[in-house]
């Protein structure tokens, strides 16, 4: 039997883009050819990962997964919506999800090596993946939050997992109120929990701009002051959770509607599929087009 080295089987893997069981079982089949090995993944159709390499994927899906007081927001993206209603799909995700909530990796880099129980790289799972589902697919980013037993999470996932918000409500356990924070970040994206934690630089940066502007009005200075601070009021209430009219209750501020829990919110993550990521140019009848050709 030929020697399989590590080395063979990287190889293999970067020329394919299979999933590196996947090479050391073609290896071993081909006694070491790595010609063959190639040819025996073609004819598996365990190969086509490395062409989707470069192709953007900015669908996906975020998803939440709770366990006692440990939760995760993970978004996993793809190329298509239709992939991410694909079952396979959301099984990796459900899967890649408790494998990271269990290991807690620091980084994605981190958690793209981490191998499940069978021995497989999380990377490698997802080329597997690729592979079977014909797109490219990529671990984005997650979150990791924690809480004690006299807190409550609040999770909402909207339209299938397009946006995906995870709080921690502390000193409280009320979960439906939890989840109603959670429904009004998905709605309101806010930035920041307070205005606390806003910086001193970008408050000063809002109040110069808004002085800019009050002046260019034409109003009169000895008004201006006290404009810019009724504005940046306003401000506060676009980007700080506590400081906006509460989605269910715009008569309610959202740091009262808290406070009528016995909590406070400590921290929330809201992804939103696909943000910041280029997207492609494609129209919606060319990547039906796409689909139906199995590209």
């Amino acid at each position: 039997m030929a020697n399989i080295t590590a080395q063979l089987v990287k190889e293999l893997r970067e020329k394919t883009g299979a999933g590196m069981m996947d090479c050391k079982k073609a290896l071993v089949q081909t006694e070491g050819d790595l010609e063959a090995a190639i040819d025996f993944l073609r004819e598996k159709g365990l190969s086509s990962a490395a062409k989707k390499s470069d192709r953007i994927a900015a669908e996906g899906t975020t998803y939440i997964l709770a366990q006692g007081n440990e939760a995760i927001l993970i978004e996993v993206n793809a190329e298509t919506d239709f992939v991410a209603k694909n079952d396979k799909f959301v099984v990796l995700v459900e899967q890649l999800a408790a494998q990271l909530l269990a290991a807690k990796p620091e980084s994605v880099e981190a958690a793209l090596e981490l191998e499940n129980a069978e021995g497989v790289k999380i990377a490698d799972q997802i080329s597997t993946a690729v592979a079977t589902i014909g797109e490219k697919i990529s671990l984005r980013r997650f979150e990791i939050k924690t809480k004690t037993d006299a807190d409550a999470f609040g999770s909402y996932l909207h339209m299938g997992g397009r946006i995906g918000v995870l709080v921690t409500l502390e000193g409280s356990t009320d979960e439906a109120a939890a989840k109603d924070v959670a429904m009004h970040i998905a709605a309101i994206n806010p930035t920041y929990v307070s205005r606390e934690e806003v910086s001193a630089e970008e408050v000063e940066r809002e109040r110069k701009v808004l002085t800019e502007q009050a002046l260019n009005e034409g109003k009169p200075e000895n008004i201006v002051a006290k404009m810019v601070e009724g504005r940046l009021g306003k401000y506060f209430e676009d980007v700080c959770l506590l400081d906006q009219s509460f989605v269910k209750n715009s008569d309610q501020k959202v740091r009262d509607f808290v406070a009528s829990t016995g909590g406070n919110v400590t921290g929330f993550v809201r992804y939103s599929v696909g943000e910041g990521i280029e997207k492609r140019e494609d129209n919606f009848a060319e990547e039906v087009m796409n689909q139906v050709k199995g590209n």
